[in-house]
């Protein structure tokens, strides 16, 4: 048996684009290397704060966008992914730059979430940011027009503590925030059948919404799990 050599860095499938943020990333979240099952290889994005990408769409960043990837790819890894939701204006043009699977957002989830629900029920959309998840970002996705969004907007924590960025993170009432969140998303759509969490931020809170709503919960976590299962399959088995 001979080893081929051509990458820098082995083992590590999935190269994840973060954000340039400070605040607490506690186990469960995106940016916690002990929150995956196998290896990841990250690169910061400089100067693309929350506040930056989330509320001012990301302006003037595409480039370093595309250079972080590009270095990612360069590195070696088989896909690219991004610690962000609203990132998924930039997966066109991420994708065609480094010619490597790029999934920029768990948005991408809810077309085939939509799949496999009965019929009469449909995915919704929880988001840190109501206010500037726009139909543009929705589309550039594949979410379907009229799928419905709830927010952690107006809560105690949550959305301060991710968007402004802050060293300190309540976490009893960042989970609360998420839960309230939800379960007013499904008291206003009856017809809801599962839920899809835009932020990556919001994996360690999605038991908690499982439990409030009795609805699956769909994160950025499964979707990596599943994008790193095609680009590294198990090679054996007992």
């Amino acid at each position: 048996m001979k080893a081929i050599g051509g990458k820098a860095i082995y083992g590590a499938s999935v190269g994840i684009l973060m954000l340039d943020a400070r605040f607490p990333r506690i186990p469960g979240d995106m940016g916690n290397a002990l929150t995956w099952p196998f290896p990841v290889h990250y690169r910061v994005v400089r100067s693309a704060s929350p506040d930056r990408v989330v509320r001012h769409r990301g302006e003037g960043l595409l480039d370093a966008f595309i250079d972080g990837a590009r270095a990612l790819a360069d590195d070696g890894v088989d896909g690219i992914t991004t610690n962000c939701g609203f990132l998924s204006l930039f997966q066109e043009e991420i994708a065609e730059a480094v010619g490597i699977p790029v999934a920029t957002s768990s948005l991408m989830q809810v077309p085939m979430v939509n799949w496999l629900l009965p019929s009469g029920r449909r995915a919704g959309i929880l988001t840190v940011s109501g206010s500037t998840l726009t139909q543009e970002h929705l589309e550039k996705a594949g979410v379907p027009e009229g799928t419905p969004v709830g927010t952690t907007e107006g809560g105690r924590e949550f959305t301060r503590a991710i968007l402004e960025n802050r060293l300190e993170l309540d976490v009893d009432a960042a989970r609360q925030d998420n839960i309230d969140a939800a379960v007013a998303l499904k008291a206003a759509n009856p017809d809801l059948g599962a839920l899809v969490l835009e932020c990556t931020n919001m994996v360690p809170y999605a038991a908690d919404i499982r439990e409030a709503t009795g609805l699956p919960v769909f994160s950025i976590y499964n979707f990596v799990c599943w994008f790193q299962a095609g680009l590294a399959p198990r090679g054996q088995w007992p």
